[in-house]
């Protein structure tokens, strides 16, 4: 009679008044969890289609990186030393020809590095490995 022993164990362990709170705390907590209100998150706004730049930094020293479009810079960010950092940009900085080029200045340094002109089509995304001697880093578009 196994179906009988398992009774009798709850009813042992529900018996006097720390049982009754027990059950009592247990039925509560259950029917808090279901009757709470499921909060939904609103639907997401569609991303415009942008581009990335992956910043790939082998240098000893941060970077600061910046994006020229028709003639104007404009700051993405820093990437610390030796690390990786990918910067997401609005179609807005690709211009208006679609073509960008990219400086890296080494904080604390008068290091500097720029690129060609690179086309840049929404969806893609740079790669630009800086070395410890920035003149010898290399940029790819994907």
């Amino acid at each position: 009679m196994r179906s009988g022993k398992r009774v009798r164990t709850l009813k042992r362990r529900f018996a006097g008044p720390r049982g009754a709170v027990k059950h009592l705390l247990a039925v509560l907590t259950a029917a808090t969890l279901a009757c709470g209100s499921h909060h939904h998150a609103p639907a997401p706004a569609v991303p415009q289609e942008g581009f990335a730049i992956v910043v790939i930094n082998h240098h000893w020293l941060d970077v600061t990186v910046y994006v020229v479009h028709d003639g104007q810079r404009t700051r993405v960010g820093t990437v610390t030393a030796t690390t990786t950092q990918e910067f997401d940009l609005s179609t807005r900085l690709l211009g208006s020809n679609r073509q960008v080029a990219l400086i890296g200045e080494a904080v604390g340094s008068k290091e500097v590095i720029r690129t060609e002109l690179l086309a840049v089509q929404p969806g893609q995304y740079l790669e630009w490995t800086l070395e410890n001697a920035l003149r010898r880093s290399s940029v790819a578009v994907y």
